[in-house]
């Protein structure tokens, strides 16, 4: 099994010394490179480009620059998604929006984890666990979303929050931990 293989089934992989995940990296953060400096009115080019770094996008989408991803290919948007500014997706493994997303600046998700283990961390060694967003969803800026977490449905998740598990459909979440405070 390769090390791409056992990051997408979520097993500890080779991300530092892996010569095919360096390279998908690199062409990634190339894209994200030219993306980031493209003039923000080439609206066209801008969404043109960004269907060549995402795996799978609907038609109508909006990334602020800049933007930031790993791989790009395990990311996956819905129709009318919207970031702002500073969008950072560490896309080791799925990373899937649904429609009507919103983001506000500054969020992160985050599929990526490191073992506690400093011997096997210092190999190099990680695991990446799929992150899920679903429909309706409004997340605050300086939101932190680590990996294996599902937001469900026509959810709004609170400004700052670091969300470390799976928030339920119709609900606003905040905090550090991202806990529920309120049904919708």
């Amino acid at each position: 099994m390769t090390e791409k293989e056992k990051m997408l089934k979520g097993e500890i992989y080779d991300a530092n010394y892996d010569e095919e995940l360096i390279k998908d990296r690199y062409i990634a953060k190339d894209k994200c490179f030219k993306y980031n400096n493209m003039k923000p009115s080439d609206l066209e080019g801008r969404k043109e480009l960004m269907k060549t770094i995402l795996g799978k996008t609907k038609e109508n989408f909006l990334i602020e620059q800049p933007f930031v991803c790993d791989y790009g290919t395990n990311i996956e948007i819905g129709e009318n998604f919207y970031s702002n500014h500073n969008l950072t997706i560490l896309d080791a493994n799925k990373v899937t929006f649904g429609d009507n997303v919103f983001i506000a600046p500054n969020c992160g998700f985050y599929t990526a984890g490191h073992p506690i283990d400093y011997e096997t961390r210092n190999k190099g060694l990680e695991y990446a666990k799929p992150i899920t967003i679903g429909n309706n969803v409004w997340i605050g800026g300086n939101v932190t979303v680590l990996p294996g977490v599902t937001i469900g449905d026509n959810v709004v998740i609170g400004a700052g929050s670091v969300v470390n598990k799976d928030i339920p459909s119709n609900v606003v979440a905040v905090g550090n931990p991202c806990k529920v405070i309120k049904e919708i």
